[in-house]
């Protein structure tokens, strides 16, 4: 166990083992960096006066069987809650002695969402007809302005004299935000100028109704960025020897756990998945306000074989990129390297991480409140 584990301690010495131990089970050697010169941060930040260092853990072992995140990962995160890494590295530990976790990417799709609005709503129906009839042109304005997103279709919502148009985008290995803004905008141009009625009308980029940085239902069932599964069967053994609980209790937690959220209103359905998108946002490069649009997956329990806990979760709305943004900031390249996400599928392998590493940490915390260690384990390690 212990040559599984990152060494433990908060001392120079222990850092400094800790980035031994990193380098002798991935070959990848941590090291300062030092801040990016400020020429390079156009189009990451402005008004630029210096940085904000946070400090950066590792955790670890994720054992994953992905569509495309497979074998065994040690992951960067950033924070600043202290029991967090100690308790997502319990729950990797837990799911990595059971086999690890299974990890599905169910699609990629980025939209953007604007509103055209008429005087009349008898103006609505032949808009829609003519966006059928010429997406193929529509397609071709929208794909001109990027090299990798492509128009995948457009989703109509009419309502009153309006209607929303959602354009779907496909956006290669970017988070894509800003691509299928300016690729939008230049399709809404391009309507604006060929579709012409009598009375008029006008459009707004956006209408809001993508989610955008904004906690909806609409994500929660449709999905926005990366859709991603995820499940782990826990042996019965090791759930005892590693969270002090049955599978049983466990579940019957959760059973009261989900009343409360239920009676709470809470968007989605898990405890804290907010938690590990952040600090592995942080730690890639990734636009972390994209948080509150992706903390609503979905966690499930059930006993099986009477010993054994079989967790899955859901998470429709992961919002990560290997290129653009932040990612191209040194450490957060660094980072995505040790992850082996650059290339090919990597923002989809780095979804399933980031999903994998989200179900772990809810094995953990849901650990920590059936045994009533949750307080202490605070006390104890979230504090100076």
């Amino acid at each position: 166990m212990s040559g599984t584990l990152p060494p433990r301690g908060y001392k120079k010495e222990d850092t400094e083992k800790r980035k031994k131990w990193l380098e002798e089970k991935t070959g990848f050697h941590i090291n300062e960096v030092g801040p990016d010169d400020p020429s390079e941060l156009r189009g990451v930040i402005e008004n630029h006066v210096g940085f904000m260092h946070l400090p950066m853990a590792v955790t670890g072992p994720l054992q994953v069987d992905g569509t495309f995140a497979k074998g065994e990962f040690y992951v960067p995160l950033c924070t600043l809650e202290g029991t967090l890494t100690m308790s997502m590295t319990r729950g990797l530990f837990l799911t990595h002695l059971s086999g690890g976790i299974k990890t599905r990417h169910i699609k990629q799709e980025m939209s953007r969402s604007p509103i055209f609005i008429f005087n009349d709503i008898d103006k609505s129906k032949p808009f829609l007809e003519w966006i059928d009839e010429n997406f193929e042109s529509i397609k071709r304005e929208a794909e001109s302005t990027t090299k990798h997103g492509k128009l995948l279709r457009i989703d109509k919502y009419p309502s009153q004299n309006s209607v929303i148009l959602d354009f779907i985008f496909s956006t290669g290995e970017a988070a894509g935000q800003n691509m299928v803004t300016i690729a939008t905008h230049n399709a809404c141009k391009y309507i604006k100028e060929n579709y012409q009625i009598d009375s008029g009308y006008r459009y707004f980029i956006e209408s809001n109704f993508n989610g955008d940085k904004n906690p909806a239902y609409k994500s929660l069932l449709l999905g926005r960025c990366h859709y991603v599964v995820g499940s782990a069967l826990i042996e019965g053994k090791y759930l005892r020897r590693v969270l002090r609980v049955n599978a049983q209790e466990y579940f019957d937690g959760w059973r009261q756990s989900t009343r409360g959220s239920q009676e709470a209103g809470i968007f989605g359905m898990n405890m804290h998945v907010a938690n590990a998108l952040t600090a592995i946002y942080l730690a890639t490069g990734q636009d972390a306000a994209s948080v509150v649009e992706n903390s609503g997956g979905i966690v499930s329990y059930e006993v099986r074989n009477n010993e054994d806990l079989y967790a899955t979760i859901t998470m429709p709305s992961i919002t990560v990129g290997t290129v653009g943004g932040g990612t191209r900031l040194k450490q957060a390249r660094k980072n995505l390297e040790l992850l082996g996400c650059t290339g090919k599928d990597s923002s989809k392998k780095l979804a399933e991480i980031v999903c994998a590493c989200a179900l772990a940490l809810e094995l953990s915390l849901g650990g920590a409140i059936v045994t009533d260690e949750f307080a202490s384990a605070h006390a104890r390690y979230g504090r100076k």
